[in-house]
């Protein structure tokens, strides 16, 4: 019974009676707000399952999550709230309205605007983040260690550069106004009191549906090929695992999801910052994965509920960033497998000095 594990569907069905308790209770307890920041901690916990993914079974740290989350995020903010309504008499327009590629919403003065479908935003964001991922992972994924990371750090500069100086982006104010995403006849992904709860259950639903296929993807002959490219890439190559081209899946996977949860957020909270492509929220990213630990999915999503929601409620205030750093800097030094797992016997016999050996000091 010491090695016993509840198996993926059983987890996820924990973390859904989780879920509806955590509901009920803030219902009860009247603080029904604290959905909102967990709404978004949801999203946020997406991408950082993806980057888990990445780092813990693949072996690939990148510095450049949140770019993707930002590609993703921009693309759906641009895409729903250009207006092509001087274009109505064309026949591109007529016909993309009919195929209901383009939609007609209320703008600020009584008046209607044509926009972009949210649902094509959202294939479009996802699928230019996973073309940009499958360009920068051929050359970049053959880099290792160090390497790796300041060339993923160099691709999340540069995205968070663009962002800021692309004035059809916001630049530095972003892009508000973005409306709700119609996710289901009569539900709306959208920050209005209303919705709440439901956003909240898509959101954690979303989760749960990833969790249930990155479990069954870890436990598969392709997850066990990861774990082989992870623990000695160079004995995998001779058992004849293709690790350069399963690496750039994953890259890509990792980077469609973070795309993903970045067009739902944004619809969510209804705009984007640059704030949202910086390269410390990318080191918040792999924080969160570090601590849950490199191999965890389930980790992972636990230290991305935690971490993100005290973030989201201002918790660490002005210090948001230094905590996240300091976190990442302890886990590394004390626990590189995680916070989950290191015994606290083990964390006392670190911080206790040494006793002198014989003949030390003379």
């Amino acid at each position: 019974m010491a090695g016993f594990r509840l198996p993926a569907p059983a987890r996820v069905a924990l973390l859904a009676v989780l879920v509806v308790a955590v509901q009920l209770a803030t219902q009860a307890s009247g603080k029904g707000f604290y959905l909102t920041q967990l709404t978004m901690t949801a999203y946020y916990a997406l991408a950082v399952l993806g980057l888990s993914l990445l780092m813990g079974y693949a072996g690939q740290i990148s510095l450049g999550q949140a770019g993707f989350f930002a590609i993703g995020g921009y693309t759906a903010a641009f895409l729903s709230t250009v207006d092509l309504s001087a274009g109505r008499g064309g026949a591109g327009v007529a016909l993309a309205t009919r195929l209901g590629l383009l939609l007609s919403r209320p703008d600020l003065y009584g008046g209607t605007t044509l926009g972009v479908n949210p649902w094509v935003g959202l294939v479009l964001g996802v699928a230019l983040a996973a073309g940009v991922a499958f360009a920068v992972g051929v050359p970049v994924l053959r880099l290792r260690g160090h390497y790796l990371a300041m060339a993923t750090l160099a691709f999340g500069t540069i995205v968070s550069a663009v962002v800021v100086g692309t004035q059809r982006l916001g630049a530095a104010d972003g892009i508000s106004g973005v409306p709700p995403f119609p996710f289901l006849p009569g539900l709306r992904i959208g920050g209005g009191g209303a919705d709440r709860v439901a956003n909240y259950y898509v959101a954690w639903g979303l989760v749960g549906l990833a969790m249930l296929l990155l479990g069954n993807l870890v436990g598969s002959r392709t997850g066990r090929a990861l774990r082989a490219i992870h623990g000695a890439e160079d004995a995998a190559r001779a058992m004849g695992v293709d690790a350069a081209r399963l690496k750039v899946r994953v890259f890509v996977l990792a980077a469609a999801m973070a795309a993903a949860a970045g067009v739902l957020l944004t619809h969510y909270v209804g705009g984007i910052g640059p704030s949202e492509s910086s390269v410390m929220k990318s080191v918040r990213y792999v924080a969160m994965v570090a601590v849950g630990g490199m191999g965890s999915l389930w980790g992972a999503l636990s230290a991305a509920a935690v971490l993100e929601f005290l973030s989201l409620r201002g918790v660490f205030g002005a210090h948001d960033d230094a905590v996240f750093g300091g976190i990442l800097l302890l886990v590394m030094l004390f626990s590189p497998d995680g916070i989950l797992k290191i015994p606290a016997r083990g964390l006392l016999e670190r911080l206790r000095p040494r006793p002198a050996r014989p003949g030390e000091g003379s």
